[in-house]
């Protein structure tokens, strides 16, 4: 099967996950940069928190049809946060330390040798939820038809993103702190946000892709920046193509 050749880094997570498949978008920029050497499987699912993710990840990470014909997971991204803190009136949300305690758990499937997904191998990273602009949020839900109450608040999200890293500390695993180096990024101004919250909550093409000199992209640093400190063996650069180069197959330097 094509899919066994390579092996794979997945992207798990809810909307600003899966929006970062979009173009410029972290995910996409990961795939580029990991290109003939480890597959990165975007995973995003939009609307949903820990509670409903953790048997999604279970599918994700068990063999088909109890074969073995599935892409060896060498780093699993989990970010989540930003549907959890939703305010307690609604469906998404999940209570701060079963928050933590799903994070938690999420790492035990891959890490715990009790585990039927346990794979020693795999590193895993655990993201922050960024930050919300909650006067962007409000005037977006109030624009709606009908309009809508807001459904988040400032001081709750950063505390989930606090949450991430108690899990990540507890359960030995590295953290990638998005909502810092977002809320860094706006000056430490909630109203700034908006330069990278398209509406108060998802990030905006800045928000993946921030100018300063030049392009760079917020999210996709920070998480390069990661493997290369924590798992410098899964840095891209670090890597060979699994399949040989041009060059090495016709044995001189040719276009």
């Amino acid at each position: 099967m094509a899919a066994t050749v390579q092996d794979a880094i997945i992207l798990f997570g809810d909307s600003i996950t899966q929006g970062g498949w979009t173009e410029d978008g972290f995910g996409a920029r990961l795939a580029n940069a990991y290109s003939r050497k480890l597959d990165v499987l975007n995973r995003g699912l939009a609307g949903y928190n820990t509670d409903w993710a953790i048997p999604v990840l279970k599918q994700c990470l068990a063999p088909r049809d109890g074969s073995e014909l599935l892409p060896k997971v060498r780093l699993l991204v989990v970010w989540f946060g930003a549907n959890d803190a939703v305010l307690e009136t609604g469906s998404q949300h999940v209570p701060l330390p079963k928050f933590i305690e799903n994070l938690k758990y999420m790492v035990n499937l891959v890490h715990s040798a009790e585990s039927p997904y346990y794979s020693p191998t795999t590193k895993i990273l655990l993201v922050t939820p960024p930050p919300v602009n909650t006067y962007q949020r409000a005037a977006d839900l109030g624009s709606r038809e009908p309009a809508m109450a807001l459904d988040r608040e400032f001081e709750r999200t950063k505390g989930y993103a606090k949450g991430v890293k108690e899990a990540a500390a507890v359960s030995k695993v590295e953290v990638v702190d998005v909502w810092t180096a977002i809320w860094k990024k706006a000056g430490e101004k909630e109203q700034a946000l908006s330069r990278y919250l398209s509406d108060g909550l998802h990030l905006n093409r800045d928000g993946y892709t921030c100018r300063l000199a030049e392009t760079f992209e917020i999210v996709y640093v920070e998480l390069v920046n990661a493997i290369r400190e924590h798992h410098p063996e899964l840095h891209f650069d670090r890597l060979q193509y699994v399949f040989p180069a041009y060059v090495e197959r016709v044995g001189h330097n040719s276009d």
